[in-house]
């Protein structure tokens, strides 16, 4: 079973993905649309797993090619295959269950794109919402300590409540 971590917000989290930012564009620089911090690291105040979340936008997954997977390799993002989420092309940076960067890879502005900017954005522009995002993930780390699936299984309808304001509010704002 993995421990779950939940820290104090860091301000060294923004300093850490704009390093990681400059070597990503560097190494993807032929393939990337957009490049976001995303997570709750990204959220300032948050509490969060201290690991940094870095979203890319590409405009075909088919575009990753054996030698961007070197560049990522080389600088020590892994690869990790995951079938069941074929929409995303996913790397972890550091040790097998203590990542300190995720990598996710999707297509740049389509529904994953859009989504985890809308739930970033939304908690960053509601701060009593992020506030209470940080309370329950205290709250689950208490209950799932040692079974990271259970704590993100328990997040989830939290996560989805949150993206069902986000929608609601950004059609009250363009309709």
């Amino acid at each position: 079973m993995e421990e779950v971590l939940v820290s104090d917000y860091n301000p060294e989290w923004v300093i850490d993905f704009e390093k990681e930012k400059e070597l990503l564009v560097e190494q993807l620089k032929d393939i990337i649309v957009g490049i976001e911090h995303i997570g709750s690291t990204a959220v300032p105040g948050l509490a969060a797993k201290p690991t940094i979340d870095i979203m890319i936008g590409v405009n075909n997954l088919k575009d990753i090619t054996e030698i961007h997977l070197e560049r990522l390799d080389s600088y020590g993002y892994e690869f990790i295959d995951h079938p069941h989420f074929p929409e995303r092309r996913f790397f972890r940076k550091g040790k097998w269950r203590a990542g300190t960067h995720h990598l996710h890879i999707y297509l740049h502005l389509a529904e994953n794109w859009n989504t985890n900017l809308l739930f970033r954005d939304y908690l960053i522009n509601h701060p009593d919402a992020a506030k209470e995002y940080g309370k329950l993930k205290r709250d689950l780390k208490e209950k799932f300590q040692h079974d990271r699936v259970g704590y993100t299984n328990a997040k989830a309808p939290f996560i989805q409540t949150i993206l069902t304001r986000a929608r609601q509010q950004l059609t009250e704002d363009h309709g």
